[in-house]
């Protein structure tokens, strides 16, 4: 389910948390447009990430979170598996 982020990252006291996660999306947004979208410039108007975002203060959890992060994928897979695809279920609509 590749539709979201999830990210540990340390940030100083002295910085708001929302201009980093900002910088961070504005910096990947211009980067995916480069790269895999193949522009060179003008991005305006267009957008790649959600407006809002989720923040938790990490402490003496940050391993086990840091174990959530590396799994996710994996679980997002086996998740996958357990869905019906909408394709086949379309077809299925079709035959009746």
């Amino acid at each position: 389910m590749p539709d979201h982020v999830h990210m540990l990252i340390s940030i100083p006291p002295k910085l708001a948390v929302s201009s980093v996660v900002g910088y961070i999306k504005g910096k990947s947004a211009i980067h995916v447009a480069r790269h895999f979208l193949k522009q060179t410039r003008n991005y305006a108007g267009q957008s790649l990430w959600a407006r809002g975002f989720f923040v938790d203060t990490v402490g003496r959890d940050t391993e086990v979170i840091r174990r959530y992060i590396q799994n996710q994928e994996t679980e997002d897979q086996r998740m996958d598996q357990l869905e019906i695809p909408e394709v086949a279920v379309g077809a299925e609509n079709k035959k009746r």
